[in-house]
């Protein structure tokens, strides 16, 4: 197989798990927008945390949240748990990594704030537990899930949100996990502040 047949497959593979994705999606994907939405009208926050690859993708989606997404617009309060490296590895020195996000969200969060939990591999209880903590605080809780996951998304409580991507190879998950965030923050932008007349 030379490389541009594998460039090919993978191409193609993405535009096949896009295909098969979106009706199963739509729904969760507005219901996050309209708790995310809601939760910044009120002036509160987001916040996001993953591990590994995964903190990559709730750091985009503060990111694009403080910044900006397509448009000019104010910034909106949003922080990603994963990007104090110092405040992280103080706390898995002191209690273990198992609370690494749950004390942070002890700490940041307060009720009526929303937690967006990311994870595109495998059950983590530091996840489990920073949703644990975010029910304590009266949070909304989202999280973006992959089909085999038992973890954050199988525990949830009335009013949480799974984003559930299912897709058996991991790059599948983590491409489509980045078309969920750019479609909450579209989605976001287009609640607050109308809808976006750029090409």
């Amino acid at each position: 197989m030379d490389y541009y047949e594998i460039i090919a497959e993978n191409f193609q593979a993405t535009i096949e798990a896009i295909a098969m994705s979106v009706d199963d999606l739509a729904d969760a994907i507005e219901g996050a927008s309209q708790l995310m939405a809601q939760a910044l009208l009120e002036d509160r926050k987001i916040i996001a945390c993953g591990n590994g690859v995964d903190a990559t993708t709730a750091q985009l989606f503060a990111t694009h949240l403080i910044d900006r997404f397509e448009q000019d617009r104010p910034a909106l309060p949003a922080l990603a748990l994963g990007s104090d490296g110092a405040g992280l590895t103080a706390i898995a020195r002191s209690g273990g990594l198992d609370d690494i996000f749950s004390r942070q969200l002890r700490a940041l969060g307060q009720p009526g704030d929303v937690l967006l939990c990311c994870n595109s591999g495998s059950s983590e209880r530091n996840l489990q537990r920073a949703v644990q903590a975010a029910h304590e605080r009266s949070m909304g809780v989202v999280t973006l899930t992959n089909g085999d996951d038992v973890g954050p998304g199988s525990r949830g409580r009335a009013g949480d949100i799974e984003i559930r991507v299912d897709s058996p190879r991991r790059p599948r998950r983590l491409e489509l996990h980045t078309m969920v965030i750019h479609s909450l923050c579209e989605l976001l932008d287009h609640s607050l502040f109308g809808p976006f007349d750029g090409q």
